[in-house]
C-alpha cells in the first residue's frame, strides 16, 4: 500500500515550509492541495511558494489552469492522481500532500464519490437573483453541514451547493477508507497567535506587491466579478480598486474574512480523526513529528 504524508491545517500556520523541509529530508515531492493556487497568476494572495522557497524540490498542481477558467474537486482529483502516480512510480519520490482545501484533499486521499448532478440552467437563473445572504440561508436549510465549510461570500459555490442538495438530498457523508497508508499532520496555533500570524503575513503580502498583483490580473482581462469569485485577497482587492471600498476598509474586511475562513478550515478538519495535531511554534512537537515520520516510513 502506497505511503503518504499529508500535512494540513489553517492558513498561515507554516504548512509549505514543513512540507518542503520533509521533502528534502525523505526525497520527496509535494502535490499542492490548495483551490486557489491551481491557477497562473495568483501568486502573492495565495501565498504560493517562490521558486527559491521550493529549495529545488518539484511541486506538482502549482500553476495548472488559466484563473478565467473554473477548476472544480473532480478535475483536482484527476490531476493529483496523475502527480502521485508520476511520482511514484516514475521519480521513485514519496508523495507529500500540502495544502488547506480540506474537500481536495478528501477527495485526493479518500474513496470520495461524487455526485453526479448536471447543471440545472432553470434553478440557477433563480438562484443568481437572490443575494449570498439568500443563498445561505437556502443552503443551510437544505443542506447545513455543508453551509459550515462552504466560502459564504462565493455565489458560485454556493449554487452549485444548493444545485446538489435539490437533486440528491445532503451532501453524502465522508467514509474514511483509502487505498492509500497515510499519515495526517495537523499544524495549529492558538487562536491569539494565529490572528497574528495572519495579520503579519498579510501587511508582508500588501508590501510585496497584492495590489499591484490584481491590478494587473485585471488588466490582463480577468474581469472583476471573476477576480471576485476567487475570493478573500482578489476579493476584496477587487473591490477597492473598483472605488467600492476604502484601502482601510478593505484591509480590515480583508484580515476579518481570513481569520473567519480559517476558523472553516478547522471546522473541515476536525471531522477528520486521523489527523494528529502539533504547534509549528514548539521545537518539541516539530521533534515529535520527525519521529512520527520516521516510524510511520519504517513501519
Amino acid at each position: 500500500m502506497q505511503k503518504l504524508i499529508v500535512i494540513v491545517g489553517p492558513t498561515a500556520t507554516g504548512k509549505s515550509a514543513l512540507g518542503i523541509r520533509l521533502a528534502k529530508k525523505l526525497e520527496g515531492e509535494i502535490i499542492s492541495a490548495d483551490s486557489r493556487q491551481v491557477y497562473t497568476g495568483l501568486n502573492i494572495g495565495t501565498g504560493k511558494v517562490t521558486s527559491k522557497e521550493m529549495q529545488r524540490i518539484p511541486h506538482h498542481l502549482l500553476d495548472v489552469v488559466n484563473p478565467k477558467k473554473r477548476f472544480d474537486v473532480s478535475q483536482y482529483k484527476k490531476q493529483a492522481e496523475k502527480a502521485l502516480q508520476y511520482t511514484v512510480v516514475k521519480n521513485k519520490a514519496l508523495p507529500i500532500i500540502v495544502g488547506g482545501t480540506g474537500f481536495y484533499i478528501d477527495a485526493l486521499v479518500y474513496d470520495m464519490v461524487f455526485p453526479e448532478v448536471p447543471p440545472n440552467q432553470k434553478l440557477r437563473t433563480k438562484l443568481s437573483k437572490l443575494t449570498n445572504r439568500e443563498l445561505v440561508d437556502q443552503l443551510i436549510t437544505l443542506d447545513p453541514e455543508r453551509a459550515d465549510t462552504i466560502d459564504i461570500h462565493n455565489s458560485v459555490r454556493l449554487i452549485r451547493a444548493i444545485e446538489i442538495a435539490e437533486s440528491i438530498g445532503k451532501t453524502p457523508p465522508l467514509t474514511y477508507t483509502s487505498k492509500y497508508d497515510v499519515l495526517f499532520i495537523g499544524l495549529n496555533v492558538e487562536k491569539e497567535l494565529l490572528q497574528k500570524k495572519i495579520h503579519d503575513r498579510l501587511l508582508k503580502r500588501m508590501k510585496l506587491g497584492m495590489i499591484a498583483e490584481v491590478k494587473n490580473l485585471h488588466e490582463g482581462e480577468l474581469s472583476w466579478k471573476r477576480l471576485e469569485e476567487l475570493g478573500l485577497e482578489y476579493r476584496y482587492i477587487a473591490l477597492y480598486l473598483q472605488n467600492k471600498i476604502s484601502k482601510e476598509e478593505m484591509i480590515v474586511q480583508l484580515e476579518r474574512e481570513i481569520n473567519h475562513y480559517a476558523k472553516r478550515q478547522m471546522t473541515w478538519f476536525k471531522r477528520n480523526k486521523d489527523i494528529q495535531w502539533f504547534n509549528p511554534e514548539d521545537t518539541q512537537d516539530i521533534q515529535k513529528i520527525d519521529s512520527l515520520v520516521d516510524n510511520f516510513l519504517n513501519t
